[in-house]
């Protein structure tokens, strides 16, 4: 049985009207994980499993009142951050967070949809380089995400990989979780880069359009590993394995037209259907 006072996390991101990604995501992941999830949300999305149709922001001093409201009364053992659409915004996040002083700090620096939608505007990227980079004891970038924070092409090797995981050390993160999905191969390698080296998490690559929210659900499960009292390594091997598993269940879900969610409850579920059979 869980704890009665459970460990919380928080999650500071935009909202999913169609519930795959973003805040409801982490939510989900959260609460599968054993966490507590609070929220602040920064940005209100029309979204669902075909694409980003409209973009609503919130306002900056409505973003830090939240997160203010959560500090001031919450235990907060982890934030996760993602999808921070605007300057403004990212200056919000950041002056909440040094008023509160709450580590560690995972930073999604969300910036393309998996439909292809844009999600962070251009001239967000270098505040977010030189505001939230410095704050985040991890930050998690696909491919293209890392190419964008150091103005290159994306890696296409893990010598790529690790070499633009170092040069993303030298902007000011503690640790960068190279993530490789975006690669090719029977493997979906991420790569682990901090000072002390480098940690190599292969795992097979699942066969489905059903990846919808993979990058909110990966972040959001290592924020709950750290919020448990983990640390980072083991964090991130727990995050990998349960979002390869939320992958490779997501076709057991029928959830909308386009690309649809992976499976937040693929180990709680059955055991429901089992409950009442």
């Amino acid at each position: 049985m869980l704890n009665s006072a459970p460990p919380i996390a928080l999650t500071i991101a935009g909202s999913d009207s169609g519930g795959g990604a973003g805040i409801q995501a982490d939510l989900k992941t959260f609460s599968a994980l054993g966490v507590f999830g609070a929220s602040v949300i920064a940005a209100l999305t029309a979204q669902n499993t075909l694409g980003v149709s409209a973009i609503h922001d919130v306002p900056d001093a409505f973003i830090e009142a939240q997160m203010d409201a959560v500090f001031s009364d919450l235990d907060v053992r982890a934030v996760k951050i993602g999808m921070l659409s605007r300057p403004g915004a990212i200056r919000a996040v950041e002056a909440g967070l040094r008023r509160a002083g709450v580590r560690p700090i995972v930073l999604d620096p969300v910036m393309i949809a998996a439909s292809g939608a844009r999600l962070l505007t251009a001239d967000a990227v270098d505040t977010l380089k030189q505001h939230l980079l410095p704050l985040a004891d991890l930050i998690t970038p696909n491919l293209p995400e890392a190419a964008a924070l150091l103005d290159t092409a994306p890696a296409s090797t893990e010598e790529e990989m690790q070499a633009q995981g170092e040069a993303l050390l030298k902007l000011g993160a503690r640790a960068v979780l190279m993530k490789g999905g975006h690669g090719e191969g029977s493997d979906s390698v991420d790569l682990l880069v901090s000072p002390d080296g480098t940690l190599r998490l292969p795992a097979p690559r699942h066969d489905t359009r059903n990846t919808h929210g993979t990058g909110c659900t990966l972040s959001s499960a290592i924020a709950a590993g750290l919020a448990l009292g983990l640390p980072l390594e083991k964090a991130v091997m727990r995050a990998k394995a349960y979002i390869s598993a939320a992958i490779a269940a997501a076709d057991q879900l029928h959830v909308g037209k386009g690309h649809g969610p992976v499976h937040h409850f693929h180990a709680l579920w059955p055991l429901l259907d089992q409950q009442q059979s």
